[in-house]
């Protein structure tokens, strides 16, 4: 199979950064040039990076010693759920999208983990509808493949057990470990492989991606967690791959519940 996944964005050039402390996979905006222009960089753009590079290890600075990431009440966003993969009753009382690049490790780890937690507590009991939108980062060389992959394997109605496999591969991730990904939840192969050649999820899949920067995300995964199932879904924003406790408290407090 030769199909060729570009990371490059023309919405916007960015660079990645992944901040373990807050459990994130950052786009920073930058205009900064690629490795094809490193040659030939002026001092004006050397000291443009090396600003960029300050303002990354200050945000890092302030970002050490948190415990947790609070999400700020008054950050409400409205971000569209339309033809969306979405898991749990479609009549819900809470919504939470998430916005995910399959390899980055705070997302597979949020997957691995919380997510998990989170499907036995609140989705399976019908109390969350969960809605996957995809946001690939540029620096992740096989995210927009394995977005397209899931998305080819909800043809064949796996969608969510593709999207299992490959936030649960071990290692790092490759074409030929979504393709191994792919085979181990049976979804047909050779059909997998046409679409993903012919690119039939490239759009949507750029589309989750302009309406994540649209709303100002900067970073996987991120979350929009609100009343109802309406669309667009207007809720809070929540970043990182953050604990269940964070979470859990957040639905409560909609859902009017206490501990």
């Amino acid at each position: 199979m030769a199909v060729e996944y570009s990371t490059t964005r023309p919405l916007l050039r960015v660079i990645g950064w992944p901040l373990a402390a807050t459990g994130l996979c950052l786009l920073l905006a930058a205009g900064m040039p690629g490795p094809a222009s490193a040659e030939a960089m002026t001092s004006e753009q050397a000291e443009a990076i090396l600003a960029e590079l300050r303002q990354i290890r200050q945000l890092l600075e302030r970002q050490q010693g948190a415990q947790v990431a609070e999400p700020d009440p008054a950050h409400a966003l409205s971000v569209s759920v339309a033809g969306a993969h979405a898991l749990g009753r479609d009549d819900a009382p809470i919504t939470m999208v998430e916005f995910t690049d399959y390899e980055c490790p705070f997302c597979r780890e949020f997957h691995q983990t919380t997510f998990e937690k989170l499907k036995t507590a609140y989705i399976d009991t019908g109390q969350v509808r969960f809605v996957s939108r995809d946001m690939p980062l540029p620096m992740h060389q096989h995210a927009i493949m394995a977005a397209e992959a899931a998305r080819c394997a909800g043809d064949q109605g796996k969608y969510w057990q593709a999207r299992h496999a490959v936030m649960a591969t071990p290692g790092e991730l490759s074409a030929e470990a979504i393709m191994k990904a792919m085979r181990s939840v049976g979804a047909d192969e050779a059909l997998v492989k046409a679409c993903l050649e012919s690119r039939k999820y490239q759009p949507a899949v750029q589309k989750d991606l302009a309406d994540a920067q649209a709303a100002g995300l900067t970073g996987t995964p991120s979350f929009v967690l609100g009343r109802g199932t309406s669309d667009p879904l207007r809720g809070e924003l929540i970043v990182g791959a953050q604990p269940y406790a964070v979470f859990d408290a957040k639905i409560r407090e909609i859902l009017g519940t206490s501990k």
